[in-house]
């Protein structure tokens, strides 16, 4: 590692510390786990007792529903979700396929943390459409479910819910209809979904951060702020073709093809309540004439945040799951995530995945390492003659770079050949950084003494916290900074880097090792075996280089560039012009300096 490098992988060490400390999730500061306590205050808008709200004429031919809440339960291969006919709504949606980090039935909908309205203004007053009792019915339309529940409003007008349920997946169609007529109706109806999200996994703190609305808004994504700790709002207008609120690792949302004329979203946020991760509001304006024309055709999906998963939903419903910023997006999406997945079909062990994902990884990445390893053992050669220039030029350091960018002419080094690689490599540094915490397939997955890779592991619970580091140790993030600084100490016997700079390059995995303690295991296990797969490439890398014959190969250069058979390369060009500039510029200061003193 030579003097470029190591600044290089300072300034990288800088920018991951303000990423990862002010933009990536915070580190878990609470000092226990939060158990899955139940809210003790009433939930947001809880639905009114058992009493149809009403207040119109309706004729004496007309059969009045049932007073009293029947349930309709339907069972699929993934849900099981039970409906009402008080107001026509989902009272309780269960995801059989998945469990709460404690263990309990995982519900994304139940009567005492969702609310349901569909407020609308019928023959001049305001009614919530939702406090009504329907007629249920069921049948089949294929292997489909049809729930449907109907509401005479009159003598000739009806309204009618109906939801469509597959045999598998997490899609539900909702259809939305007033039959004859809606003249007396106002121009949009609007649904107001209210929903307090309670934890769900392990790390209160973690949840919260990853805990927003999230909207496909005039074609296209966008959120409200993840890490926000006030209420968020923000007021929709235009095309927006669906809502989701989002947890962690799962969503409720709800979508429409022909798209909503607007709406509005909210998140709150109580620190103290330790309950409740937020509270979610939702308000979508339905067209009262799309209702009445039968093209109220919309969709609830209640399922994981899965990125596999949710591409086929609907357009743009994959950004849920955030893979990074460009280049890092196209790198997941096209190569780590295929990879990553293409190994899950093949092995069920994660902890083996992730051993043969780094393999994998390291392959593509050898002829970069490669690069790096023999540009540092060009600079070790060039060592004790760099050493002699400090010596020789003493402090000037403009002389220094001046003589120090002439040896490498002659020897025929690039200074930046060393560093390149290393930045080269950072977009699949980063993409790590959003595999693993985005990944629900680790998920409750344990490894060794880690009972959730997609989660902090560990091995000792503080009874302090420690600023930017967290309350509890994980041995995952001990055992990378520890193969990290074994590392960095083998690349510093071949640099030519000494006194306060040469002590920078350790700084690097000290950084990760308070940034990561939080962070998913997955993560920090992924490096550690990083760390060893490297090792082992190096060991091997080294038996190809042969550093008495690069010598051998610098020195014919030296002997082509002083009897000029050898051209300067552009980039040398431009780089000592580019010194000669500021060498001038420094001396045209110096003399300005010393005539303003005169004067």
């Amino acid at each position: 590692m030579d003097r470029n490098s190591a600044i290089g992988l300072t300034l990288i060490a800088a920018v991951l510390f303000v990423y990862f400390t002010w933009f990536a999730a915070k580190p878990n500061l609470e000092t226990k786990p939060i158990a899955e306590t139940p809210v003790s205050e009433a939930p947001v808008q809880q639905q009114p007792e058992p009493t149809d709200s009403l207040n119109v004429q309706v004729s004496v031919e007309t059969e009045e529903p049932a007073q009293t809440e029947e349930i309709t339960t339907i069972n699929t291969k993934d849900v099981t979700v039970s409906f009402t006919n008080k107001g026509g709504v989902i009272r309780e949606l269960e995801l059989l396929n998945y469990k709460t980090y404690r263990g309990k039935p995982l519900l994304l909908v139940d009567p005492s943390s969702n609310s349901f309205k569909l407020k609308t203004r019928y023959n001049g007053q305001d009614i919530d459409l939702n406090s009504l009792f329907y007629t249920a019915s069921q049948t089949k339309r294929g292997d489909t479910t049809l729930v449907t529940f109907t509401r005479a409003l009159s003598e000739n007008t009806q309204l009618i819910q109906q939801y469509a349920i597959p045999p598998s997946g997490y899609k539900i169609g909702y259809d939305l209809k007033i039959t004859g007529g809606a003249n007396n109706f106002s121009e949009q109806l609007t649904l107001d979904w209210q929903n307090t999200l309670r934890l769900l996994e392990k790390d209160l703190t973690d949840s919260r951060n990853n805990t927003t609305i999230t909207y496909r808004h005039n074609n296209s994504f966008d959120e409200l702020s993840q890490r926000s700790t006030s209420t968020e709002r923000e007021v929709l207008t235009g095309n927006l073709n669906w809502v989701s609120i989002k947890q962690k690792f799962f969503l409720a949302s709800i979508i429409s093809e022909k798209g909503f004329p607007g709406g509005e979203v909210e998140t709150i946020f109580n620190e103290s309540d330790t309950s409740v991760v937020k509270r979610a509001n939702v308000k979508i304006n339905i067209p009262t004439q799309d209702v009445a024309n039968g093209t109220a055709n919309y969709s609830f999906y209640f399922g994981p945040n899965d990125y596999k998963e949710l591409g086929k939903i609907t357009e743009g419903f994959a950004k849920n799951v955030y893979l990074g910023w460009p280049p890092v997006y196209w790198i997941n999406k096209f190569v780590i995530f295929p990879i990553f997945h293409l190994l899950i079909n093949w092995i069920g062990h994660f902890g083996i995945i992730i051993i043969i994902l780094v393999i994998l990884l390291r392959i593509i990445l050898l002829p970069l390492s490669y690069r790096s390893y023999l540009s540092m053992a060009k600079m070790k050669i060039l060592k004790p003659e760099l050493d002699e220039i400090k010596e020789r030029v003493g402090d000037d350091m403009t002389k220094v770079q001046q003589e120090q960018m002439k040896l490498y002419q002659q020897a025929g080094v690039n200074p930046l050949s060393g560093c390149i690689p290393l930045v080269l490599q950072m977009p699949i540094l980063f993409a790590m950084f959003y595999l693993f915490p985005n990944s629900i397939e680790l998920r409750q997955q344990s490894f060794l003494w880690a009972d959730d890779l997609s989660t902090y592991d560990s091995i000792l619970n503080l009874p302090f916290s420690i600023p930017f580091y967290g309350d509890h140790v994980s041995l995952f993030t001990i055992l990378m900074t520890a193969s990290t600084l074994i590392y960095t100490w083998q690349n510093n016997q071949m640099t030519t880097v000494q006194g306060p700079m040469k002590s920078m390059t350790y700084m690097m995995p000290i950084i990760f090792l308070f940034v990561l303690n939080s962070f998913p295991a997955g993560l920090s296990y992924y490096y550690f075996i990083t760390n060893l797969v490297t090792f082992g490439q190096q060991a091997i890398i080294k038996r190809f280089v042969n550093e008495d014959k690069i010598k051998k190969v610098m020195e014919d250069h030296r002997k082509k560039v002083v009897s000029g058979n050898v051209k300067k390369s552009r980039f040398m060009s431009k780089l000592e012009d580019a010194m000669k500039a500021s060498e001038e510029a420094r001396k045209q200061a110096e003399e300005n300096k010393k005539k303003r003193k005169k004067n």
